[in-house]
């Protein structure tokens, strides 16, 4: 997966653009969160609310201040833990996710659904539906 935290299995159809800092580089693949109105950063910690999972490398120190994010799909992506097939995840730290808690709903952290039995942390398949 290179320096990709999620990797595309079903192109998305819900892509929407996002302001971002302009000095910053993000690869594709990563997975961001809300910071602002429209705005979005990598995501960092537990809780934060998911802006999408980034379809373009931002190389950063360029000018722009927009990046693409992809709202649905099926993507391969790191799970922090344990999950079950067809639980509910959400972001759980940098680049990753993990089931869900009910209260993830209701902070906009919730991501999608887990494809893969995940015994423990690793890669697994996940259906983004948060569009």
């Amino acid at each position: 997966m290179a320096n990709e935290a999620a990797v595309c299995i079903v192109a998305p159809k819900i892509l929407v653009t996002r302001v971002c800092a302009e000095a910053t580089a993000i690869p594709k693949g990563t997975v961001m969160k809300l910071t602002g109105t429209n705005t979005v950063a990598a995501s960092a910690a537990d809780n934060d609310p998911f802006g999408g999972i980034t379809i373009e490398e931002f190389k950063g120190g360029e000018g722009l201040t927009h990046v693409t994010c992809a709202m649905d799909g099926v993507w391969d992506m790191y799970y922090s833990g344990a999950v079950g097939i067809g639980v509910p995840v959400a972001v759980s730290g940098a680049n990753a996710i993990n089931v869900a808690a009910e209260a993830d709903f209701a902070l906009g952290n919730f991501v999608g659904f887990c494809e893969e039995i995940m015994g423990g942390a690793g890669i697994g398949r996940t259906r983004v539906t948060h569009g």
